[in-house]
């Protein structure tokens, strides 16, 4: 049974996501304590509200040193929402730009869509090599936000590379946004999977066999 440590850091539907990785099997603990973060087998990172009230919570209990210690490791690290926005450089809301954990280039903006916050049940486009999205083609995902990553640049640009660039999954509501990405030890997806029925069972099914 792989260990998980749900980040509490203040954000986040803690107690969705610890029912629903239990239900997938795996022995999870939620905790603000760095080293029950670091040594589990898996962190998730959940999060909800505002981009600068997620990060400085985050800071508070050393949320990016214990991520980034985590991917020197190679220690799988999940983001879920704005637990997967605070992962970026920065954030803008409201005309305040915040940054944010720097592990990918970008900014999380507002859509531009007719409609916000986009909320409800929606189609995403993995990659062929998605190891996540494996098995959910044409599955619908639960997505809460107005915010997203509309332009998502690392390893796009083409030039030869020892390390494979990150695997890009999008959505579409009014523009394009990415979805989820998987990036070696760093995956994160915008839609909630513990939200997904059981679609983001399977899901987080997936994320589990990458645990070592």
């Amino acid at each position: 049974m792989k260990k998980v440590a749900v980040l509490d850091y203040g954000s986040g539907n803690l107690r969705s996501a610890e029912r629903a990785l239990q239900r997938v099997g795996a022995d999870v603990t939620v905790t603000s304590d760095a080293q029950t973060a670091l040594e589990a087998d898996g962190l998730v990172v959940p999060g909800v509200g505002a981009f600068a009230a997620c990060m400085a919570g985050l800071k508070a209990v050393d949320g990016p040193r214990i991520i980034g210690r985590r991917l020197a490791g190679g220690r799988p690290v999940l983001g879920i929402c704005v637990g997967m926005q605070i992962l970026f450089e920065h954030g803008v809301e409201h005309g305040h730009d915040s940054e944010g954990c720097g592990e990918w280039p970008g900014v999380v903006e507002q859509l531009e869509a007719p409609v916000l916050p986009h909320m409800g049940w929606n189609t995403v486009q993995a990659p062929r090599d998605t190891v996540l999205f494996d098995g959910l083609e044409d599955e619908r995902f639960y997505f809460v936000h107005s915010y997203g990553v509309r332009n998502f640049t690392l390893g796009q640009d083409g030039a030869d590379s020892p390390i494979a660039p990150p695997k890009v999954t999008w959505a579409e509501h009014g523009d394009r946004f990415v979805a989820g990405i998987e990036n070696a030890a760093l995956s994160a997806t915008q839609f909630h999977p513990e939200k997904s029925g059981d679609a983001g069972a399977q899901l987080l099914t997936n994320w589990l066999r990458t645990l070592d």
